[in-house]
């Protein structure tokens, strides 16, 4: 993947109102818990736990969305680096601590990490797995692929794995339109597809499909609004799925369901206002909340702490960069939820999520505190 600054943007309006209550960050509770990826934490100069690059030849990687499967928590990561060529790789854990993660990774005859290759797509710069899920036993993960210069991810597809992430099939093209990023997540009977289509100039669309037909692409349905009684319909062609609300920017996010605090929870990251946004919802289809910053790299520590300062610039200076990068700024992006390590607080609940820090090229864990405001949502 590669992070950059958007100079030209567009500022959505939420086209839904905001719940009576809802989530929103409690002040300077966000926090950098580790670094995932890589053998060197860069912020404290300490070895990782996971020693990724010593035991699995893993030098250094970026995203890392999750989902559950077979009692571990499985990541996709995105372009990363110890083989030729822009590679993606599965990994796994099983710990039931964040700060305490180690990742295991399938290895190839070599001894190295195995790429996640899926067969009849291109799988260089910018296509990568975005999103993932488990069902009956089998993972079913979404990639995009056909990244040009005029169009970044030109489409998605389905692929799956009957052998925990050694091998994949691919099953069929899932879109080339509003779901080319995805999040999955499986409730109430069904598995939801949340969806952004251009790459960081989309809002997020929602469709969903029985978990027993999710190789079946017909029996998807897309979330087209609310009818005269309120309730959501569902139709079966993608060009009517409309936005759950109006931001242009989005391109990697991450949705889940937290029980603790009863609320769908969506991050993304974004151009205008920088940083790390939070939405919630009562459920999958909203009303959505406005947003909240849960992390903006100068307020929470992120700049000179866990992200290089560019050399160009005067006044601060660190030790954080990659090897030839030092003019290169590191940048938020990918953050991905990881439901399993929520915690409820008093107030309402601490979030646990990856994110990527671009320079340098490495994932962390982060923690931020959600609780309750009641009225109106804070506006953007």
């Amino acid at each position: 993947m590669r992070f950059f600054v958007v100079l030209a943007f567009t500022i959505g309006i939420n086209a839904s109102s905001a719940a009576a209550d809802e989530l929103i960050l409690v002040p300077n509770s966000t926090k950098r818990v580790c670094q995932l990826t890589g053998d060197t934490d860069r912020a404290i100069g300490k070895p990782t736990l996971s020693q990724t690059s010593k035991r699995f030849g893993v030098l250094a990687t970026d995203l890392g969305s999750s989902f559950e499967h077979d009692g571990k928590l499985y990541f996709l990561f995105g372009d990363t680096w110890g083989r030729p060529g822009e590679r993606d790789v599965m990994a796994w854990t099983t710990s039931a601590h964040p700060e305490k993660i180690v990742l295991d990774f399938h290895k190839d005859k070599d001894g190295k990490w195995l790429p996640l290759t899926v067969p009849g797509i291109k799988q260089g710069a910018f296509e990568i797995p975005s999103g993932g899920i488990s069902v009956g036993g089998v993972i079913y993960v979404v990639c995009t692929t056909d990244h040009t210069e005029k169009k970044t991810m030109g489409r998605s597809v389905l692929a799956s794995s009957h052998d925990h992430g050694k091998t994949f099939k691919l099953l069929h093209e899932l879109s080339r339109g509003k779901f080319i990023n995805v999040s999955l997540w499986s409730a109430d009977g069904w598995v939801y597809i949340y969806g952004s289509g251009d790459y960081r100039k989309s809002s997020v669309y929602l469709a969903r499909v029985k978990p027993a037909e999710i190789g079946d692409p017909t029996k998807v349905h897309y979330f087209a609004g609310l009818d005269k009684d309120g309730q959501p319909k569902w139709l079966p062609k993608e060009a009517e799925a409309v936005v759950l609300f109006r931001y242009d920017q989005i391109g990697e996010f991450s949705v889940a369901y937290l029980p603790q605090v009863k609320r769908y929870v969506m991050l993304y990251n974004a151009a205008k206002p920088r940083g790390i946004t939070m939405r919630s919802a009562k459920t999958p289809w909203g009303p959505w909340s406005d947003g909240t910053i849960v992390f903006e790299p100068w307020r929470d520590n992120g700049y000179g702490q866990f992200m290089h300062i560019s050399a160009k610039f005067k006044d601060k200076k660190d030790a954080l960069s990659d090897p030839k990068r030092e003019d290169e700024w590191g940048g938020e992006y990918g953050p991905y939820l990881m439901a399993r390590f929520t915690k409820a607080t008093e107030e309402g609940c601490r979030i646990y999520y990856t994110m990527s820090t671009w320079n340098p090229y490495q994932v962390v864990v982060m923690q931020s505190d959600l609780k309750m405001k009641a009225g109106q949502g804070e506006k953007r």
